[in-house]
């Protein structure tokens, strides 16, 4: 009876919560992290300011969960994108283009939300812990396509740090592990080791090329140019492919 009781409030609060993220965003959209006011959102919902404050215990929190949001969504298209592309005789290369393009398409289509997570940090809000996982979980499934690198000479210093951190942070060798278990399955031989620190430093540097080019083009600097996003997004898809060697026979 108290269950059937609590389920139309819990339902009403939930519903409640999703209007002001709604409004939330819509401000981002508008106008950027700094132009998040709660005062704005109250008023449009025909609230008080107190009563808001039921449903978000203030700015940060409320940004949290905008964050949260964001980096889920993101990381369930991407993988998504994954489940896609593995299927087939799809070679890893081709893979890779998959993700980088299923990044982007996922980045243009949520400028704002991607804005919010990866673009400039909003003042005076740091956020929380957690969002390390989520981040992690967008580029989880870069892992497994650099595993399966021979990274040549022009990766072979970030090889050499990726091993390190490896070695030295063991949270980042359980995220490789889950996402790449082929590749931390023999984690105290040189071969695994070996595997693990390709997958890693491939994934930190897919990171980088999809910041910097992605990032570009959401934020407009792109226009007047003649070239199109995902062509220069797809040239350094393939300079990255080549540094790790994807899909070439092992000499």
């Amino acid at each position: 009876m108290e269950r059937a009781q609590q389920g139309p409030r819990a339902r009403y609060r939930e519903q409640t919560r999703a209007e002001i993220k709604d409004l939330a965003l819509r401000q981002l959209a508008e106008g950027g992290g700094t132009a998040l006011a709660l005062t704005r959102i109250a008023k449009e919902m025909g609230l008080s300011g107190p009563a808001l404050y039921r449903y978000f215990a203030g700015r940060d929190d409320l940004l949290n969960a905008l964050i949260r949001d964001a980096y889920d969504d993101a990381a369930a298209a991407m993988a998504r994108a994954a489940a896609r592309s593995a299927k087939g005789s799809r070679g890893v290369r081709a893979r890779l283009h998959d993700l980088a393009e299923a990044y982007r398409t996922w980045a243009i289509a949520e400028p704002h939300r991607y804005l919010l997570i990866q673009g400039a940090p909003v003042p005076g809000y740091v956020a929380p812990a957690d969002t390390l996982e989520r981040a992690r979980a967008v580029l989880g499934p870069f892992l497994p396509l650099f595993a399966t690198g021979s990274p040549g000479p022009a990766v072979a210093a970030t090889v050499d740090e990726m091993t390190a951190w490896l070695a030295a942070d063991g949270t980042v060798g359980a995220w490789v592990a889950r996402y790449a278990p082929e590749a931390a399955g023999t984690p105290d031989t040189p071969a695994g080791k070996a595997r693990a620190a390709s997958a890693l430093a491939g994934a930190v540097l897919a990171w980088t090329q999809l910041h910097g080019s992605v990032s570009l083009e959401v934020a407009g600097q792109f226009a007047g140019m003649a070239h199109r996003g995902g062509t220069l997004l797809g040239a350094h898809m393939e300079m990255l492919a080549d540094a790790f060697g994807l899909d070439q026979a092992p000499a």
